[in-house]
């Protein structure tokens, strides 16, 4: 459930009803910008054990100049 904050930000707030379940969820996380920033970021993140480069998507082309976008999904525990 979001709840908009006072600064026009989202919060995000679980309720008891989405409390734990026994199966991992996947989360999408997204990288946007340059080549070289969205592979940095790749490494920056495999530097903190957080996700294996192999993991991610290949970088693909957005549409616009100079700019790609590669996708990891990660299944994670709510527990």
């Amino acid at each position: 459930m979001f709840i908009p904050s006072s600064q026009g930000a989202a919060a995000f707030t679980p309720s008891f009803a989405e409390k734990s379940t026994a199966q991992p969820e996947p989360v999408r996380h997204m990288l946007i910008g340059t080549a070289p920033a969205v592979l940095a970021t790749i490494k920056h993140l495999h530097k903190l054990r957080y996700a294996d480069p192999n993991d991610w998507s290949l970088p693909m082309p957005t549409g616009r100049p100079s700019e790609v976008m590669a996708i990891l999904t990660k299944r994670v525990s709510l527990e």
